[in-house]
């Protein structure tokens, strides 16, 4: 049976005095690929003089862009939105024959298209020890990836972490700590050195406190909660893009894939 759950976030900028107002790129709306049904969205900007234009990047994440012609004193985000959370099998799909194994060739079509989400980053003396131990024998290729992402969850703690940006792969590994979008970065940068096409994600986390706990695993939540979160998409021959959540060591969850809002891609 489907639940439906209904978010609420808000941003708020206030200022000691009047100030001039950039144009904005707001990227809190669900994609339109997002496999979460929404039923209903709304985004509420004070100062309410102000123009908005919505768009979509090459990746069809929706922007809304935001000009504000007159100084104020605050700024104002008010996200609303009903989504379904509907129990489904994240692993619903057949891969091609020849990327059924690990390691597979993109064919020449799929190679051009995926360029920009095979850039890797230099290696430092961290990521390449790093990539040094990862198996590269031949295996089937969920289970490869299945078993990448709980390596980087096993080595790199969770902390909540305020800073804007994000971390290099070099201070990740250092560190052995990061956010989720750290994590979910160098998870990234991990995939593509290993020739995988894989990009960035980014969106709204909804999780809710299981009806029964579980025989076995983890119990979950212990109280319903929304967040933001990021995490990584690699592309599969036959699949398309699929998730993996290095901060849960999980792939395709129930509160991190269908009931994972993604609001941008890189």
């Amino acid at each position: 049976m489907a639940i439906h759950v209904a978010l609420h976030h808000q941003t708020r900028y206030r200022y000691d005095r009047q100030v001039s107002l950039g144009p904005h790129i707001v990227r809190l709306r669900p994609a339109p690929h997002c496999r979460t049904r929404i039923f209903a969205y709304s985004l509420k900007v004070l100062p309410k003089d102000h123009f908005i234009n919505w768009q979509q990047d090459p990746q069809s994440n929706y922007l809304a862009r935001l000009v504000f012609p007159q100084p104020t004193t605050e700024l104002f985000v008010e996200v609303d939105l009903v989504a379904q959370m509907a129990v489904f099998n994240p692993f619903d799909f057949f891969l091609e024959p020849q990327a059924e194994q690990y390691p597979f060739p993109y064919d020449p079509a799929a190679t051009r298209e995926l360029r920009p989400f095979r850039e890797t980053e230099p290696a430092g003396p961290m990521l390449s020890a790093f990539l040094a131990r990862v198996p590269r024998a031949s295996t089937r290729t969920m289970d490869f990836l299945v078993g990448l992402n709980r390596l980087v969850q096993n080595e790199i703690g969770y902390v909540i972490r305020m800073q804007p940006g994000v971390q290099t792969c070099e201070q990740t590994l250092t560190l052995r700590s990061g956010s989720c979008r750290d994590s979910a970065w160098l998870l990234v940068q991990i995939m593509r050195h290993l020739g995988l096409a894989a990009r960035f994600v980014s969106g709204y986390l909804i999780q809710l406190v299981a009806d029964v706990k579980p025989l076995e695993g983890p119990a979950g939540p212990t109280a319903d909660f929304t967040d933001l979160h990021a995490w990584t998409e690699a592309y599969l021959p036959g699949a398309g893009w699929v998730g993996f959540d290095p901060t849960s060591g999980l792939a395709g969850r129930r509160g991190a894939y269908p009931a994972r809002l993604h609001t941008g891609r890189r």
